[in-house]
């Protein structure tokens, strides 16, 4: 960012320095910042067995014992997508 001296500037001086170097460079700053969220997407017991091809006793298991994490919303049990494939990538064996 530049130094702006007010000594002999005028007010249109003053607000065409703001406009060529002030606003580009917070509009950058901010946009790193606050980037638009993406929806959270919710998986049930069965999508997750299905993805991790485990039994729903190995799932409830897992659940239990701090493996996975388990959203309850009323009488149902949801999964976060990203923390499941967190959890793939996570235990993946290389190569």
């Amino acid at each position: 960012m530049t130094t702006i001296q007010f000594i002999g500037t005028t007010p249109d001086d003053l607000i065409r320095e703001i406009k060529k170097e002030i606003i580009p460079e917070l509009k950058a700053e901010l946009s790193k910042e606050f980037q638009p969220k993406e929806p959270t997407n919710y998986l049930t017991r069965n999508e997750v067995c299905e993805i991790l091809h485990i039994d729903l006793s190995t799932l409830h298991r897992w659940r239990k014992d701090g493996t996975l994490v388990a959203y309850g919303l009323g009488n149902r049990i949801y999964f976060k997508r990203n923390e499941i494939d967190e959890y793939v990538n996570r235990n993946r064996l290389n190569p």
